[in-house]
């Protein structure tokens, strides 16, 4: 069914602009969580369109766009974003920014314009929270942050939803970041405190979200029944767990030609240690239990981000601003 109807309904409601404060009056991360989760059933049943993600490089700006367009489940849209890594510096603007159109597939009409940075915040830290319901083990309580910045406080929030945490432990370079998490986000958990990568290693869930490209976890650090959430690699050559965590664990992927070339298991698979193979499912095929998740061992979810899940947080957003009177309804094309 159609989210528009009629030309007059199109007419009345005309296309909504949602900004980030609106957006964030919109969204509950526990939905977004059951919304993505949703979008993985639809995807593996066949019920979603998702072309490759295009990327147009722009070395004389350091930088790049990237559009990532979707239909899934009787709603349609696309993701307009960039990363431009001397954006602080040179402009004071900030190293990614995202717009999201979100159309109705029957008429083509624009439903919304939305923020897409925070929209991608949300989205981000919720497919960790997916990936920790069916990868976690089942007696988790505790949760290690590599990295102290926004998407690890997303990966707390979503996280701290699926397990009833008793301590999050915390690393990164900034210290101070570290302890601004730890006061600020020191509900989320019966304990939440700074440490080392080596006391993050000992967690029962891991959340890595730094651009480092050298390996920061040691496999020696690891319990054999740790799952990982390897958010933090988005670019070729970039890599947080030492290569024989990739090895050793059973992997995970959102998708295979996305991860492959920019995610956690981009060395590996450069290398030679990984190839399609060897990983154990698609998470959509775990979500759906087409595939079986693991039952034991080290597990890593590798995370690159799909278009399924930008759509899947737009409807959401969408649909509850309409039921909140949110946004700025404006004529965008004429009707």
């Amino acid at each position: 069914m159609s989210i528009l109807t009629t030309e007059e309904d199109v007419t009345e409601r005309g296309t909504l602009m949602i900004d980030r404060d609106e957006l964030d009056e919109c969204v509950e991360m526990d939905g977004v969580i059951d919304a993505i989760e949703d979008a993985f059933v639809a995807y593996e049943s066949g019920d979603a369109v998702m072309p490759p993600k295009t990327y147009v490089d722009l070395p004389e700006t350091n930088g790049d766009f990237r559009a990532m367009p979707a239909y899934v489940d009787d709603a349609a849209g696309i993701k307009w974003v960039n990363v431009h890594p001397d954006n602080p510096e040179k402009h004071d603007l900030p190293t990614v920014m995202g717009v999201v159109i979100y159309s109705d597939p029957e008429t083509a009409y624009p439903l919304a314009i939305m923020d897409g940075t925070k929209l991608t915040r949300y989205r981000t830290g919720a497919v960790g929270g997916v990936a920790s319901r069916h990868l976690a083990p089942s007696d988790a309580s505790t949760l290690g942050l590599l990295g102290a910045g926004e998407q690890a406080r997303a990966q707390l929030e979503a996280i701290a939803s699926i397990v009833d945490l008793d301590r999050v432990v915390v690393t990164d370079l900034d210290e101070q970041a570290v302890t601004d998490l730890c006061e600020q986000e020191a509900d989320r958990a019966d304990e939440v405190v700074g440490g080392t990568p080596e006391e993050v290693a000992g967690c029962d869930v891991i959340s890595t979200t730094t651009p480092s490209t050298e390996p920061i976890l040691q496999r020696e650090w690891l319990d054999d029944g740790t799952h990982i959430n390897a958010m933090g690699a988005d670019a070729e050559g970039k890599q947080e767990l030492d290569p024989r965590i990739v090895e050793d664990a059973a992997v995970v992927v959102d998708d295979w030609e996305q991860c492959s070339h920019s995610g956690e298991i981009n060395v590996a698979v450069a290398e030679g240690r990984l190839a399609r193979e060897d990983v154990h499912a698609d998470l959509s095929e775990v979500v759906s239990r087409t595939c079986d998740a693991p039952t034991d061992g080290l597990t890593v979810f590798d995370s690159t981000g799909l278009a399924i899940q930008d759509v899947a947080t737009a409807r959401l957003i969408y649909e509850t601003a309409e039921e909140q009177g949110a946004g700025y309804a404006f004529d965008l094309v004429g009707t």
